[in-house]
């Protein structure tokens, strides 16, 4: 446990001046967000959950400052020039996560009412849990029909990572309105504890997802040894310099990646994995991007994406924090901060997600 005592330290300082005292940031404290629709292709499904068990305390307001940007369109305009685009999925397993992400982006931010939020879901019922937790929250509700990926998914080393949700972030282009342009897309099982205005200024140059990358990690893992056996497949990556990054947080350019069609690219790699003779990769939707993408990521500052505080795909154990500052506090990995929280046994860190949890069951 002298980990812990090594950094208790930031535990304290972080809880304190991130947390529970926003006040204390650069700008005067945010108070909330505005309006929604609802995607036409929903009225023709149903949802097979329900939602009664869901219970979210209502958030409180949030309004930008005094200097942030004014829009001369429409209040509800998904095209307003002046937004920045955030796209979750909505899940019921990470429900609570998404939740508290959102929380997370609209109490640091300087302009919350400038945040536009695209929810990817495969179920309806969710709109209406949405706006009774953000009653101004701007946002729009998207279909993604699981029965587009389910026959090109493999099988992968934790469930989770199989459910056709989690390929919902390669056809954002295809589901979002042409008007956007750009959207920083973000898991569910993660806090922002930082002004999203920050992450969204990202200069991608002529690259088309920007993302902080890590070229220490051994990239070979991510493949099988079929996969580096054959230079049919490992080729693809010969006049490439490949680093791992997490697609958990994305900055994607949705007009370059409509132009270039990334996502039959995808595709494409997802169908050779269930074709071939012998598995190319193990995991679930992460080596597809990295096929496609690795080697032409635009590098963004680590602190947006301090990754694996869930711990391994396995176990889920406690993790440390990487060493710099924090924008972004990621529990990818199996263990999720709700759950241990729940069963109490947390991890130290997820003290610093719980701040942002709006649930509560119903009487």
């Amino acid at each position: 446990m002298q980990w812990i005592m090594r950094f208790s330290w930031f535990f304290s300082l972080a809880m304190v001046t991130i947390v529970l005292f926003p006040s204390l940031q650069s700008f005067p404290p945010a108070e909330a967000i505005r309006s929604s629709h609802v995607d036409s292709h929903l009225r023709f499904r149903t949802s097979t959950h329900s939602f009664d068990k869901f219970s979210f305390r209502r958030a409180p307001a949030f309004h930008n400052a005094v200097e942030c940007r004014t829009s001369n369109l429409q209040n509800d305009s998904v095209c307003d020039p002046s937004l920045i685009h955030v796209a979750i999925t909505l899940d019921v397993e990470y429900l609570r996560g998404s939740i508290a992400a959102v929380h997370s982006i609209l109490q640091h931010s300087k302009c919350p009412e400038s945040v536009f939020f695209h929810f990817l879901v495969s179920e309806t019922g969710l709109e209406a849990l949405v706006r009774s937790t953000f009653p101004e929250l701007k946002f729009k509700v998207y279909y993604f029909d699981p029965e587009r990926v389910r026959n090109l998914i493999s099988s992968s080393v934790r469930q989770a990572l199989e459910q056709p949700l989690n390929y919902a972030r390669n056809y954002l282009a295809d589901l979002l309105e042409t008007c956007v342009t750009r959207v920083i897309y973000l898991d569910s099982d993660l806090i922002v504890v930082d002004d999203i205005s920050k992450l969204w200024s990202t200069t991608l140059g002529h690259k088309t997802i920007g993302a902080p990358v890590y070229c220490h990690a051994n990239f070979t893992k991510y493949f099988t040894a079929y996969f580096w056996s054959e230079s049919r497949f490992s080729g693809v990556f010969s006049r490439r310099n490949p680093c791992y990054f997490n697609t958990g947080v994305m900055v994607i350019d949705l007009g370059k990646w409509r132009r270039f069609g990334y996502t039959r690219q995808i595709e494409r790699w997802m169908e050779t994995q269930k074709t071939s003779m012998s598995r190319i990769y193990e995991l679930g939707s992460l080596p597809p991007f990295l096929l496609v993408f690795a080697g032409n990521v635009e590098p963004i500052e680590h602190r947006w994406n301090q990754h694996g505080l869930g711990g391994d795909n396995v176990r889920g154990s406690c993790r440390d924090l990487h060493p710099g500052p924090v924008s972004l506090l990621h529990w990818s990995g199996s263990g999720k901060p709700w759950l241990r929280l729940d069963s109490k046994q947390p991890c130290p860190l997820d003290s610093l997600w719980s701040p942002f949890d709006l649930y509560g069951h119903s009487a």
